[in-house]
């Protein structure tokens, strides 16, 4: 018996846009065996910043993370895939790029805590919620 298909918000932040790594990201996810379902290049504005990271709009870390996710371009993804929720974050690694494992995104192109590349769904709700921020039409 198969896994039911689930599908993953991905989102590939503005850091990895400027630096050139949109396509060897996005080719990770494909050689892996993942579906792109949709893919959308926009700019991240204030009032989705605050819809998205919803529960952290109070923290003190906040105010810099919505600064750097709304400063250019960023690749909004819909993935799917059987588990995509799961593979996609052991692909991404751990959320600090110094200490993520070799082999993952962040481990091998990322030296940061906040600029690290990639933002990933981390559960089928927090997938459901974000799908319907991103790409209400799906």
């Amino acid at each position: 018996m198969t896994s039911p298909i689930e599908r993953s918000l991905v989102l590939v932040k503005p850091d990895a846009v400027r630096r050139g790594l949109l396509g060897e990201i996005i080719s990770r996810f494909e050689r892996k065996g993942l579906a792109i379902e949709a893919i959308e290049l926009r700019t991240m504005d204030a009032s989705l910043a605050d819809q998205h990271y919803a529960d952290h709009v109070d923290k003190a870390f906040y105010p810099p993370l919505k600064e750097f996710m709304t400063s250019g371009p960023l690749a909004a993804l819909v993935l799917s895939g059987d588990q995509v929720i799961e593979v996609v974050r052991a692909m991404i690694g751990s959320t600090d790029g110094r200490k993520a494992a070799a082999g993952t995104i962040r481990g091998d192109f990322s030296l940061s805590n906040r600029e690290n590349l990639v933002h990933a769904s981390d559960s089928p709700e927090s997938a459901a919620r974000e799908l319907a921020l991103w790409f209400p039409k799906l």
